[in-house]
């Protein structure tokens, strides 16, 4: 990959950082949807970033049982949706339009619905534990090849 690539991708997961560090101040501004994305990039762009982020004390879990499982803890579940659920409701007060109302609630509650039926993470797995399981192959081979 070019150098000129690879500040590209470290910059954005810079910003993505900086976003997530905004949604843990702002209420309806989320926070590991763009840690995740962080992640993404500062792995194409700065590993060392991308280690930093994974191993931080408030960003690392949500994101290891991400990568490890698919995984979302019940409590993000709960407030990721309760925020939706709060989302819909200032839609349905504050938009005139029946077909934009209409498809953004219903964008929403389709988002809600996935993220409550994602799995939780493995009860008795610490952070720590959880670090040094490895990735499958099939999922480590994708992540080289950019997947």
């Amino acid at each position: 990959m070019s150098k000129t690539r690879q500040l590209v991708f470290a910059c954005l997961a810079g910003l993505s950082f900086s976003v997530g560090l905004v949604g843990l101040f702002v209420p309806l501004l989320p926070t590991t949807c763009f840690m995740l994305l962080a992640v993404w990039l500062a792995s194409r762009g700065s590993p060392r970033f991308a280690r930093w982020i994974r191993q931080h004390p408030r960003f690392g879990p949500p994101i290891k049982a991400w990568e490890h499982e698919h995984a979302i803890p019940r409590h993000a579940k709960i407030l990721a949706v309760t925020m939706l659920l709060a989302s819909c409701a200032v839609l349905a007060m504050v938009l005139d339009s029946m077909l934009l109302r209409g498809g953004l609630i219903a964008g929403l509650l389709s988002l809600g619905l996935w993220i409550a039926t994602r799995p939780e993470p493995a009860r008795g797995v610490s952070c720590g534990e959880m670090s040094s399981r490895p990735i499958p192959k099939e999922r480590l081979s994708a992540q080289r090849l950019g997947r």
